[in-house]
């Protein structure tokens, strides 16, 4: 049954059509991305199903009994509310349902008979279970701690940054589970731990979702269905986004010639996700089934433990030929043992690397960890604290989210061609007519009129990275270039680093993106520690979870070791204090000892003596004598075993 149904949709601003004739449905369970350039009528269809927006024609029917709600871009926050408060005011039907369950169990155990409590109950049941309500206070805790919203928990929301407003309303939504959850853009704001978070929550609590976003990664690993909007027309494909691009290269064949330079980038597109991404899968699924047989038998063996560990961490911090091929290259920057703080926090501690003409260098790790730091200092923006840095004498293209390159008075022919002309220059000589240029970039030729300062921030975004690419430099250093950025347009900036023939340097969050440029990894882990890495982005990420898992494996082992070496100890304790029982016995044997040496004693004088040994039989004798002399044995074992324990005790 459709939850949401969208017929013959049309909708356009002025003379701009937005969205031609759309016909969409979403049942439940299908997840959908939403993809296109900006400006395409992403964010209007969202809109229209929110009822924020009337489209000027068409039908449409929504369940009325099923609740649908939006992330925000700029979530709005009621006064005075720390972040728990604000996550939790987004919760307060499911504690309701949860206090109400509660009540009617209770009232149960005395009215067991009452069918309407025993009705009102079993929907409540199914409504938490369906929100995977019944622990919350735990769910809370891990989602704090994995938003990295832990720290802020008791601080005013409305003091928060613009992205770690939106890491609380998003942690709200997803513990409240509408039946339907439009994200756009969700994984902006999030590092590459948090977006993990998020697929796993989303997959696992099974999310009825319709999401914009331009994490290709994200979105092969989410959709169902992808939806794409080019000039106002919806066009739907099955599966994720690797199945969008063999669909999207097999339509475009056999379509126009006009369609040819976007049909080159989709080809080569696909060509990475097939030959890259897929091959790179079915090593890494091979080499997880090695690992999950070596886990097992690593449970009774701690020592395997240790030796698969060390094995990950080589392969992990795996250099290839390459590094030495490459020492004749110019030199560009060359650090030794550098060391960087902020306050009191170590961002950079005791790391040495060259960087070399034409590497492709991806920075990486967790938000706050000092990324953005090492740019600058690459920038000489920053100085070290302690240890050794020399850069070379080259020219440095620099991309940052603030876009301080552009002049937001000036329209896009002032600036491409400051000097008058209508041509610009490329890094590699070529020399290009600014419309032909920017229609690389997707910009129509009515933009060459505009201001900067109307665009949006997106298209300021393509308008900054164009006008890079204008520039002779050595050195390319981009603070997250994807973001605000839609599909095609990664694509295209894709393309032109890949024939950038200076070095690169970048930081980022995007998977893929890293993924398809990076030669080489600096992993920053948070504490200080930088790793140097040749493997791609994603599986030095698996890597880095088997290794954790080894460790919390390690940690268990060890813990269960620990463990027996105390009951042990405790047993050793217990046997050098003499219970009552072990007091009395150890009194009672020498007498006992005594007795049963007199009984020996006794039968063997009988054996010696034939009117006594024929009159009880030579044979019962033996067997008593044989008999006795074993539990004197006993005996004496025993009473030597208790002697020693007290003499123990007693040093």
């Amino acid at each position: 049954m459709a939850l949401i149904d969208l017929q013959n949709i049309n909708k356009q601003y002025d003379i701009k059509v937005i969205l031609k004739d759309v016909n969409f449905t979403l049942t439940q369970g299908q997840r959908i991305a939403v993809i296109g350039q900006n400006g395409q009528g992403k964010s209007t269809l969202f809109k229209i199903i929110m009822n924020q927006v009337e489209p000027d024609s068409g039908e449409m029917a929504i369940d009325k009994s099923i609740k649908i709600e939006m992330l925000d871009q700029q979530p709005k926050f009621k006064a005075n509310l720390s972040v728990r408060e604000a996550i939790e005011a987004q919760l307060s039907e499911l504690k309701e349902a949860k206090t109400e369950y509660e009540d009617i169990t209770h009232r149960l155990s005395t009215e067991y008979e009452n069918g309407e409590l025993i009705k009102r109950q079993s929907e409540l049941a199914t409504f938490i279970e369906f929100h995977n309500a019944w622990d919350l206070d735990n769910m809370i805790e891990r989602i704090l701690i994995e938003f990295q919203l832990k720290q802020f928990e008791y601080k005013d929301v409305n003091l928060l940054s613009g992205g770690e407003q939106r890491r609380v309303s998003l942690a709200g939504l997803l513990l409240k589970k509408p039946d339907v959850l439009l994200l756009d853009e969700p994984t902006n704001h999030l590092d590459v731990y948090m977006v993990e978070f998020l697929e796993s929550l989303l997959l696992r609590n099974n999310f009825t979702l319709l999401f914009i976003s331009h994490d290709r990664y994200f979105i092969d690993n989410i959709a169902t269905s992808v939806v794409e909007i080019d000039a106002g027309v919806l066009k739907k494909f099955n599966g994720g986004y690797s199945s969008y691009l063999e669909q999207k290269e097999q339509m475009l064949e056999s379509m126009q010639k006009e369609h040819d330079n976007l049909l080159r980038l989709v080809k080569r597109e696909a060509h990475w996700m097939q030959h890259g991404v897929t091959a790179r899968r079915k090593r890494n699924e091979r080499r997880k089934a090695e690992y999950f047989d070596l886990k097992k038998k690593a449970k009774s063996n701690p020592a395997l433990i240790k030796k698969m560990s060390l094995e990950l961490q080589r392969e992990q911090k795996s250099f290839n030929s390459e590094e030495k091929q490459q020492n004749k290259k110019k030199m560009l920057y060359e650090l030794d043992n550098i060391t960087k703080s902020l306050g009191d926090k170590l961002l950079i501690e005791n790391f040495t690397t060259r960087i070399l003409q034409k590497d492709t260098i991806a920075i990486v790790g967790p938000n706050g960890s000092g990324k953005s730091t090492m740019l600058k200092i690459f920038m000489e923006k920053l100085k070290i604290d302690s240890g050794n840095f020399k850069k070379g004498d080259f020219n440095i293209g620099y991309f940052d989210q603030q876009r301080d390159m552009l002049d937001d008075e000036k329209n896009l022919m002032e600036t491409f061609c400051p000097n008058g002309g209508d041509r610009v220059i490329l890094d590699d000589g070529r020399s290009m007519h600014v419309f032909g240029y920017l229609k690389n970039f997707l910009f129509p030729k009515e933009y060459l009129d505009k201001k900067i300062g109307v665009l949006s921030g997106g298209e300021k975004n393509r308008v900054a990275l164009a006008l890079l690419f204008t520039k002779k430099v050595d050195c390319l250093i981009l603070d997250e270039p994807t973001n605000d950025l839609d599909i095609p347009t990664i694509n295209i900036l894709e393309e032109y680093l890949q024939n950038f023939q200076g070095a690169l340097i970048f930081v980022s969050h995007d998977r893929y993106f890293v993924d398809k440029i990076a030669k080489k990894l600096f992993v920053f882990k948070g504490d200080g520690n930088v790793e140097e890495s040749f493997q791609p982005y994603t599986e030095y990420l698996e890597i880095e979870k088997e290794l954790k898992e080894l460790f919390t494996l390690e940690e268990e082992s060890s813990k269960q070791e620990n463990l027996q070496k105390q009951e042990n100890t405790q047993k050793d304790k217990k046997q050098t204090k003499l219970s009552y029982k072990d007091q009395r016995e150890y009194d009672n044997l020498p007498k006992e000892i005594e007795e049963l040496e007199e009984k020996i004693e006794e039968i063997n004088g009988c054996l010696y003596n034939p009117s006594c040994y024929e009159q009880k039989g030579i044979v019962a004798l033996s067997k008593e004598l044989e008999d006795i002399k074993e539990l004197y044995e006993q005996k004496v074992e025993r009473f030597l075993e208790l002697e020693e324990l007290v003499e123990s005790f007693n040093s």
